[in-house]
């Protein structure tokens, strides 16, 4: 059971696989584990289950760190637990992996969004925090590190891979599952539809996990 502040995302399907994908990535047992817009610190927990050697968790949102620092303490684990924009607080760091289910749905307010939005509005094409990452990526990785990200097919498959290949590393779909819209989707479906980012009527998404490494 996870405690989860008011506006702090709900682990859903795309943490579930990412959780399957990190557990089936082989992650070594004494690296060092990021989890970047952790949200309730799910996934930084199960890092720490597995003995890595430290576990950091970035969020822009207090509400998310108080939920991640209860939920960790409650499970006797220990995760450094940092406040900020992760392109601003993480210079200098590196990690042996990363992983991040970052905000990927579009929306129509291209300003800041805020409260709960702030977990899943990402721009009007949906990846102002997906390119973020992939440009940040080879920065943050470790000469052995990897990354595992995910996000909704309906962002681009193709320009995630592409941007973290331009980045110099090596990126490869390594999970997909098909999922119901959620709330969310469903309320902006007519204008996804409308931009040709929908066919009409549809109402399930394909989820991906993009791993990258080191060439």
């Amino acid at each position: 059971m996870l405690i989860r502040a008011p506006g702090v995302y709900r682990p859903q399907a795309d943490t579930h696989l990412l959780i399957s994908a990190m557990f089936g990535a082989g992650i070594p047992p004494h690296g060092r584990v990021l989890d970047v817009g952790t949200g309730t610190g799910v996934l930084a927990i199960e890092a720490a289950r597995i003995k890595a050697a430290s576990v950091t968790a970035v969020d822009i949102s207090r509400a998310a760190l108080a939920s991640a620092w209860m939920n960790s303490r409650l499970q006797g684990l220990e995760v450094e637990l940092i406040h900020g924009d992760f392109g601003a607080v993480l210079r200098g760091r590196r990690f042996d992996v990363v992983v991040s289910n970052p905000p990927y749905v579009p929306c129509l307010d291209s300003g800041r969004p805020r409260g709960a939005a702030r977990s899943w509005d990402a721009g009007a094409d949906g990846r102002a925090a997906i390119d973020s990452l992939c440009r940040l990526a080879p920065e943050l990785l470790s000469a052995t590190g990897i990354l595992l990200m995910v996000h909704s097919a309906l962002c681009g498959v193709d320009s995630t891979l592409n941007r973290l290949r331009e980045a110099g590393l090596k990126a490869a779909t390594v999970a997909r599952a098909s999922v119901p819209f959620g709330p969310v989707l469903r309320r902006r479906a007519g204008w996804m539809v409308d931009r040709g980012m929908l066919r009409p009527g549809q109402s399930h998404e394909e989820l991906v996990v993009i791993r990258a490494d080191r060439t």
